[in-house]
């Protein structure tokens, strides 16, 4: 009997092991997965430029900004989006800093100046790659491709070019505005290109082989910036007549018009997933807009002067925006 119970008593100890039974003497310690962590990003002022600030833009990795500037600055800074301190400032440019843009991998900064060129530069020690001449006159505005291979500028001679972003050469200059193009955009796919301008059009292009695909009318004043949706179905542009329209890319018409400002748009941008756009104007506002009812959902004031440019970060919950009163600024986005 007590052999029947012992055997008994082992084959009991047996499957408890078996089944996980006693956890802290037979089962290792469970491994639970990390959660990824929260990004957080710093909300206030960045000050250092002597000017005003003409773009700003946020890195893809969301870790940092670039901001350039004009007047008698003329440089690009660098912040740190998490805590909004100064890392480099890039110097180079002679004339004003219109526009600048990052490579999909972070590791380059495109600026366009008033100088005439298109400067490269590499993000992670402040040198200057190559610059890019071709324009004629000013260069307002720059964009990469979503692969990185191509660099879209809009300039003072009524073009669009396109550029190799690994040799610098040009590769085509696309004609068809009949003024200064302030503005480019690359869709997501990277298929069509979106070019706004002086002549009050928008016109999209194919970004292979350069034809004009249509073009975009409405607005009754400049067109001074132009945007895709991430899915790129839809694309939105901010103008001079005070207004943000919102556009279907595949067939051009007019989805909504967007009032609010009350003066002059100078800059637009979606958010990531497409349901907020965010817009900036000579009436010293940032506004926040559904993008699906075209309602305003926020005005966030503070600068003391026209705002220039906007920029959502990569996972939408952060703004930056660029203004005359030379400072850069950054808002949490509800």
């Amino acid at each position: 009997m007590k052999r029947y119970f012992l055997m008994f008593n082992v084959f009991l100890a047996m499957m408890i092991v078996a089944c996980g039974g006693d956890e802290d003497i037979t089962s290792p310690t469970p491994i639970v997965p990390r959660p990824e962590p929260v990004r957080t990003y710093y909300e206030g002022t960045l000050e250092g430029h002597t000017d005003y600030v003409l773009c700003v833009a946020f890195s893809p990795d969301g870790r940092t900004i670039a901001s350039g500037s004009g007047g008698t600055d003329t440089t690009i800074r660098l912040w740190n989006a998490n805590d909004g301190t100064h890392i480099r400032t890039l110097t180079g440019h002679t004339d004003n800093v219109l526009g600048v843009a990052f490579s999909p991998d972070s590791r380059k900064i495109a600026s366009a100046s008033s100088d005439d060129s298109i400067r490269l530069w590499r993000v992670n020690t402040s040198s200057h790659i190559r610059t890019l001449t071709g324009h004629r006159d000013n260069v307002f505005s720059v964009a990469f491709s979503p692969d990185g291979r191509t660099i879209a500028s809009g300039g003072h001679d009524d073009t669009v070019r396109l550029w190799n972003a690994n040799t610098g050469s040009e590769i085509q200059t696309l004609k068809g505005h009949t003024d200064f193009v302030y503005s480019v955009a690359f869709s997501s796919d990277g298929r069509t290109i979106a070019s706004g301008g002086y002549d009050r059009t928008v016109r999209l292009w194919d970004a292979n082989d350069g034809t004009h695909i249509r073009t975009l009318t409405g607005h009754t004043d400049t067109v001074w910036s132009v945007a895709f949706s991430s899915d790129g179905l839809k694309i939105i542009t901010g103008s001079r007549d005070s207004t943000i329209r919102l556009w279907n890319a595949n067939n051009g018409s007019e989805i909504q018009t967007l009032t609010g400002h009350t003066k002059a748009v100078t800059s637009v941008a979606f958010s990531s997933d497409g349901r907020t756009i965010a817009s900036g104007g000579y009436d010293r506002t940032v506004r926040l807009w559904n993008a699906n009812t075209g309602s305003e959902i926020q005005t966030l004031k503070g600068h003391a002067d026209f705002v220039y440019s906007v920029a959502f970060s990569p996972d939408g919950k952060a703004l930056v925006s660029g203004s005359a009163d030379k400072t850069v600024r950054m808002w949490d986005v509800p």
